[in-house]
């Protein structure tokens, strides 16, 4: 253990019996990723009470004891730019952004700078969360870069680790508004399914057979009938990878605008051209959850962003 070295302990329960090590730990911490503690066990981080051999592979047993050794976070290499935001909520341990459709939340390739982080890096001076082996300034979860809507950011450790546990419990409350290709029959209903990589194309998501990938649950209802098109609801039980645009392409009903799971439908050429809409028509308009350090109940809504309002007034009957 070196100066700046956390540690945390944790016991395998009854849930956790017969489960792989990265698998069980991965339950029993909700801040730390399956992929973060399989890093750790590979780093030799990971130690079993009493002293015994470990691999991320071999299947623990309840009551077993482990200690991880959490290094500090390596220095983010993402520098602080001004770019407006439009912040909904802000205290000391957390924000909640309204994000915008085209910003992306976090660097990668091909997008370095002008993201999400960069902006809160710069609003927030320096005071974001640093949980997950490097400094991933604050982001809990995401939305993807063409979804506008809200978003909670976290400015403490303990904020951060509050909320990652309510959105592994699926407590946390979160709507979308989604204008689709056809109104769904039945109206109301719920798509239960398993969510993983397609075979065909690894950058893309798919429904899969019970027990590959992850289990997926949206309850949706549609809101107002549209000229070939609707405007639904979609209530997330979980929170998988693209899982709103899967699960209503899944049902026949993709997204309007959705270059990845929608193909562009007969009549919707001129109308999308003429008003420049460009994106998959989804907005992330609620989200709800208990405050992390405060312990008290909030709930925060935003209205249809302008381009979305305007799609569906060129679809009213």
């Amino acid at each position: 253990m070196v100066p700046g070295d956390s540690i945390i302990e944790a016991t395998i329960g009854p849930a956790q019996h017969g489960l792989r090590l990265d698998r069980a730990l991965a339950d029993l911490l909700p801040d730390l990723s399956r992929e973060r503690l399989k890093a750790l066990i590979g780093e030799g981080q990971v130690h079993a009470a009493p002293a015994g051999k470990i691999s991320g592979s071999m299947k623990v047993s309840e009551g077993q004891r482990f200690t991880i050794t959490l290094p500090p976070p390596v220095p983010l290499d993402t520098v602080a730019q001004d770019i407006p935001l439009t912040i909904v909520h802000e205290d000391a341990d957390l924000l909640v952004v309204d994000k915008p459709a085209g910003l992306v939340v976090h660097p990668a390739a091909g997008n370095l700078d002008g993201t999400l982080v960069n902006a809160l890096l710069h609003h927030c001076a320096g005071q974001l969360s640093g949980i997950g082996g490097v400094a991933r300034p604050g982001i809990v979860h995401r939305i993807d870069k063409d979804t506008s809507g809200l978003l909670v950011v976290a400015k403490t450790d303990r904020a951060h680790e509050g909320l990652a546990r309510q959105f592994k419990d699926h407590s946390i409350q979160r709507a979308y508004a989604a204008i689709t290709y056809g109104v769904p029959i039945p109206p109301v209903g719920t798509v239960d399914s398993w969510i993983g990589r397609s075979d065909a194309d690894r950058k893309k998501m798919a429904v899969h057979r019970e027990g590959r990938g992850k289990h997926a649950v949206t309850h949706y209802r549609t809101l107002d009938r549209l000229r070939g098109a609707a405007l639904v609801e979609c209530r997330l039980e979980t929170g998988r990878t693209h899982q709103v645009r899967v699960h209503m392409a899944h049902i026949g009903h993709p997204l309007i605008g959705d270059p990845v799971y929608g193909r562009e439908r007969k009549g919707f050429k001129s109308i999308l051209e003429t008003l420049g809409f460009r994106r998959q028509a989804l907005h992330a308009r609620m989200l709800g959850f208990i405050h992390p350090v405060k312990d008290e109940p909030l709930m925060f809504e935003s209205a249809l962003p302008a381009d979305m309002q305007e799609l569906l007034s060129a679809l009213h009957v």
